[in-house]
């Protein structure tokens, strides 16, 4: 997930910023419906259940502390920020109906959507990529 996230904020995000307010809003709304796939909720839900257990396993060895901030940086990071924030931005441009709005509300949907989203991705992308370091290192152990 890590790999997913970083790569979005330091490259789709900025080529998408430079179209305009409905190239852009056309262009999120259809990725928010593509990324809705079996392999990406197997990775996302997959690495939600994985650390914990991963976790409970090392309960008794040094690694578990590494392991168990491993995840919370993805369960509050990644997981939480995903589903209170990301996730209600996205269900609220799907209901932006692009082909009747104005310029002027394409561009107020633009202004509400798109920085705090930008936000957001990139406190999961530092998230996933801090759960990364820690799970590695405390399997290292």
């Amino acid at each position: 997930m890590a790999g997913l996230f970083f790569s979005y904020s330091i490259s789709v995000s900025l080529g998408l910023g430079k179209l305009n307010d409905k190239e852009f809003l056309n262009a999120m709304q259809n990725i928010n419906r593509e990324i809705q796939n079996i392999p990406f909720f197997i990775c996302f839900f997959g690495t939600l259940i994985m650390l914990p257990i991963t976790s409970f396993l090392h309960y008794k060895k040094t690694s578990f502390l590494l392991l168990l901030t491993a995840t919370l940086f993805y369960s509050l990071g990644v997981f939480a920020v995903t589903v209170f924030v990301n996730v209600p931005l996205n269900n609220t441009l799907e209901l932006f109906d692009l082909t009747s709005a104005s310029n002027t509300s394409v561009r107020q949907m633009r202004n509400i959507f798109e920085d705090r989203w930008n936000f957001w991705n990139n406190i999961r992308s530092l998230s996933s990529l801090c759960s990364v370091f820690f799970h590695y290192f405390g399997l290292c152990l």
